[in-house]
């Protein structure tokens, strides 16, 4: 478990409970279209060298990554440089991955970028298998997205090696004794130095302030004049820390699955331990079954685990509580994998692991050879930069029954993760909340999902109220899952549509139900 459970969750989500879907035709060798190197057209932004301001990006064919092929389709790649360090501009550099297919229609109106979550997803990734989802906005827009400074094939941190993640995998992460309590801080510790070996200098120049003055950049080299942004899950509070740096720049910026600014550390355990346990709720409520009761049976099976994991069909593998509840975990994040966290838990009480154990496998990006993907490991790295609480064991402990009063599933999990996620971290963090106020930004469209299980709707109307007065407008919809955007509702498509294609924007608290 994380302190912000992440929206690359639903790409493993969408592997394992659908067929999928396509990047689009073949066609690999289809010619750039005359935009590469093009030059920027867009004020520079203010004290980047010119250098950097005056860069043309090489588009061109798309390779294989270690985590990923390829995509089909019309996409092409590039790399574009920004500072290592935004303080030192004219020093050392980075690479910046990004990927990009050129609008479908003759009426352009530029690129709108998409940041997918995590911190620590990949755009680069994540955006072709997203295409069809906001085909209406492909016509319109070029779809731009990219791996931020630290992931993937943005100079991607990997913290620890494939054995020692599965080692991990044996650490209680809700300690029952003293000793289990230092096993969890020793491995907390050791993932820290892990990435500090990794990443080196690096390692402190992750932060959300850096990747939104990576963003301005961006906009810059590819010609906007404004930045138009999609921003779901963690991408809401990137978004929001962009239009408070740039409330000039902002152009048409949708938020979707919001993340709560206003909550520090323990502040967003606890919103996702409630978030969770209410779309367990309805899940459970969806079956027939009493939520309360429910919940205690769950419950009651985790602590089963806890004293004896189960057998699964993967050899040497058990089921143990701590994968046990991430494979519970990732069918929530969508409606439609319900009927298979149906199947797992009739499963796991009948006494056979397996299923539970692919979900969980499925989250950790574990494949079948045993290799981890790295998401979580920027994650944490970019995440434990950004904030500067670092619980104590103690004052976990003393909030524990809180959490666990929240929710009889999660609580416990998600309070336990305060006190490792950034324990003895090697570097310090930047801020308590993040600034998102935007005083003068046009109007941000900021989408709540009513059911979101990983960033609760309350974020939503907070996000709005922070980034100010005739800035935040609010839509609701009544529904589940992560997201709203392409989630089924023709009310929210059509409202963010209009929003983006036409910049006619709702009023504020417009309800989708």
């Amino acid at each position: 478990m994380t302190r912000l459970v992440r929206w690359t969750a639903l790409t493993a989500a969408a592997a394992l409970l659908t067929a999928g879907c396509s990047g689009g035709s073949s066609g690999k060798d289809k010619d750039d279209g005359g935009r590469s190197g093009a030059a920027p057209t867009a004020a520079a932004p203010s004290g980047v060298p010119k250098a950097l301001a005056s860069q043309q990006l090489d588009w061109g064919r798309c390779e294989d990554t270690a985590d990923s092929p390829a995509p089909d389709g019309d996409w092409r790649c590039a790399t574009l440089k920004a500072p290592l360090d935004w303080a030192d501009p004219d020093g050392e550099t980075i690479d910046l991955a990004l990927i990009r297919s050129e609008a479908t229609g003759d009426e352009r109106i530029g690129s709108l970028l998409f940041n997918f979550g995590g911190p620590g997803g990949s755009g680069v990734s994540m955006m072709p298998s997203y295409a069809d989802t906001v085909s209406s906005l492909h016509e319109r827009y070029d779809l731009v997205s990219w791996d931020p400074r630290g992931v993937a094939a943005s100079e991607g941190i990997r913290c620890r090696g494939d054995e020692a993640i599965e080692d991990a995998e044996s650490v209680d992460s809700t300690p029952d004794t003293a000793a289990e309590e230092q096993a969890y801080l020793r491995d907390a510790a050791a993932f820290g130095q892990g990435c500090r070996k990794a990443a080196g200098e690096l390692m402190s120049h992750v932060s959300t302030t850096d990747t939104a003055r990576d963003m301005d950049l961006m906009r810059h080299v590819l010609g906007d004049a404004k930045l138009h942004y999609f921003g779901i899950s963690y991408g809401t509070e990137l978004g929001g820390v962009y239009a408070h740096l740039f409330p000039k720049n902002v152009g048409r910026m949708t938020l979707d699955a919001v993340v709560d600014p206003t909550a520090d550390t323990m502040g967003h355990a606890e919103n996702q331990a409630r978030g969770f346990q209410r779309a367990l709720d309805d899940y459970l409520e969806s079956t027939g079954q009493d939520p309360e009761q429910g919940s205690r049976d769950i419950a009651d099976l985790l602590e089963r685990l806890d004293a004896e994991p189960l057998p699964t069909s993967s050899p040497d593998r058990e089921l143990t509580q701590t994968l046990a509840l991430t494979g519970i975990v990732l069918p929530l994040y969508s409606k439609s994998g319900w009927p298979a966290l149906t199947s797992a838990l009739t499963a796991a009480e009948e006494g056979d692991g397996s299923e539970l154990l692919a979900l969980a496998d499925g989250y950790n990006e574990r494949d079948a050879s045993g290799h981890y993907g790295t998401t979580t490991h920027s994650q944490r790295v970019i995440s434990c930069l950004d904030d500067r609480q670092r619980p104590t064991l103690e004052e976990t402990k003393e909030l524990l029954p809180r959490f666990e009063k929240v929710s009889p599933v999660f609580g416990a999990f998600l309070g336990w993760d305060t006190a490792g996620w950034c324990h003895d971290w090697p570097v310090a963090g930047q801020h308590e909340t993040p600034e998102v106020s935007a005083p003068g930004a046009a109007p941000i469209l900021v989408v709540g999902n009513t059911g979101d299980p990983a960033t609760p709707y309350e974020g939503a109307r907070r996000m709005a109220d922070e980034l100010g007065k005739d800035v935040g407008v609010v839509l609701t919809w009544k529904g589940e899952g992560h997201g709203a955007y392409g989630s089924g509702s023709d009310c929210v498509d059509s409202a963010v549509d209009a929003y983006l294609l036409k910049g006619t924007v709702p009023e504020d608290g417009k309800v989708c139900s």
